[in-house]
């Protein structure tokens, strides 16, 4: 098996598995349904093309830089008639960083390797008012899903880094192997026609990765400072 590693970094990312009407939450990580929506722009399919290729994948994303919650109340007018939309409020994560990785056989691996460097439609991170910051594919690799996201360089930008200590540890998250327990998360894309959108479950696994961190500060030790 091969694996598909993605950096998934821009202003702002918003990645919503149960967002209803006026109020579109976002998830603290990148949904499967979300980043398999990416991959399958990149390869120029419709929304109406098969993807159950796509959502055989396992799929994984480890959290480099967590970003910060931010709330936009929005506002539409649709443009035929001039008709307002019902006001909604939308909630995004700023300054984000992420690694994702998709692991499944080797031809269908290299294949959206290829439309990730020479993509058929724009990219976003959730939603199309999150455009991606930086190139998207990172690498392939030949290891397993786990081993890509322990052994992925962090991806963090440098003033991030530089608030954290010595050492970090980064929470990532996994598709569960067959008959192990995890959070079902409502997220793995069916069918991504508007007039049919479905969703099935997967349970997810979480891990975390141990990051040494050069740039980081040096932990202040609490205790000596109250004479413990």
């Amino acid at each position: 098996m091969s694996t598909l590693l993605l950096k998934l970094a821009g202003p702002m990312q918003a990645w919503g598995d149960s967002s209803r009407h006026t109020r579109r939450e976002t998830r603290q990580e990148p949904t499967k349904s979300g980043v398999l929506g990416l991959l399958a722009s990149a390869q120029g399919r419709r929304r109406t093309d098969p993807i159950e290729d796509l959502a055989r994948l396992r799929f994984g994303v480890r959290v480099d830089q967590p970003g910060v919650l931010t709330r936009d109340f929005h506002t539409a007018i649709r443009w035929r008639d001039g008709v307002s939309m019902p006001l909604s409020y939308r909630y995004y994560l700023a300054d984000a960083v992420f690694v994702a990785a998709v692991e499944g056989d080797g031809e269908l691996i290299e294949s959206l390797a290829d439309a990730l460097r020479r993509p058929t439609f724009p990219l976003y991170l959730g939603r199309r008012a999150c455009p991606t910051s930086e190139p998207v594919f990172l690498d392939v690799v030949e290891e397993s899903l786990e081993e890509s996201l322990t052994k992925a360089p962090w991806a963090a930008s440098d003033w991030h880094r530089k608030q954290l200590g010595r050492h970090v540890s980064l929470l990532a998250y996994m598709d569960a192997a067959a008959g192990c327990a995890g959070e079902a998360v409502h997220d793995v894309p069916l069918s991504f026609n508007p007039e049919r959108r479905a969703y099935g479950w997967r349970n997810v696994a979480e891990f975390s990765v141990r990051q040494d961190n050069p740039d980081g500060h040096d932990e202040m030790d609490f205790m000596s400072l109250l004479g413990g």
